[in-house]
C-alpha cells in the first residue's frame, strides 16, 4: 500500500509549511498582518500534524525517498526570507506553492481514504484540505496588495 508514501508527505509538508510561515511572519514582522496571519496559518497546519499522528500509528509513514517517493515531490521550506518589497511577494509565492503541494496532496490522501472507507482519514483529510484553501486564499489576496508596491512603485535604486 501506498497510503503510508502520502501520509509521509503530508507529515512532513504540513510542518514544513507551518515552519515557513513562522519563518515569513518573524521575517517580514514590519507588516503586522503578514506576522499575526502567518502565525495563525502555522497553527493551522500545526492541528494537521496533531490529527494525521492516529492516522500515521494506524497505516505507517514511509518517509525514504527510495523508488517508492519520487524525489520531485520534495519541498523545501523557507529557512531565510528576502528582503524588500519584492522579497515579500517572493516569499508568498514560495509559501503559496509550499501550500499547492499540501492541499494536491490532501487531495489525493482523501480520494484513499473513501477507497479504504475510513471515515477518520477521509474527515482529517477534508478538515486540512479546506484549512489549506483558506492558507492558500490568504497568500493570494496577500499578494495582490503587495504586487502594485513592489512591482510599479520605484525605489531609490
Amino acid at each position: 500500500m501506498q497510503l503510508a508514501t502520502y501520509l509521509a508527505l503530508a507529515h512532513r509538508g504540513e510542518q514544513t509549511l507551518a515552519d515557513s510561515f513562522r519563518v515569513v511572519g518573524e521575517g517580514h514582522a514590519q507588516h503586522p498582518d503578514v506576522l499575526f496571519v502567518c502565525r495563525e496559518l502555522a497553527g493551522m497546519s500545526d492541528d494537521h500534524v496533531r490529527r494525521l499522528t492516529p492516522i500515521v500509528r494506524r497505516y505507517g509513514e514511509r518517509a525514504d525517498a527510495g523508488a517508492d517517493e519520487p524525489e520531485r515531490l520534495h519541498a523545501a521550506g523557507l529557512a531565510e526570507v528576502r528582503s524588500g518589497p519584492v522579497g515579500l511577494l517572493r516569499d508568498l509565492q514560495d509559501l503559496h506553492v509550499l501550500g499547492t503541494l499540501v492541499q494536491t496532496t490532501w487531495t489525493v490522501v482523501a480520494q484513499a481514504a473513501q477507497g479504504l472507507r475510513d471515515r477518520d482519514l477521509l474527515q482529517v483529510a477534508q478538515d486540512a484540505n479546506g484549512e489549506t484553501s483558506r492558507q492558500l486564499s490568504w497568500l493570494n489576496t496577500r499578494m495582490k496588495a503587495a504586487a502594485p508596491q513592489a512591482l510599479i512603485v520605484a525605489t531609490g535604486s
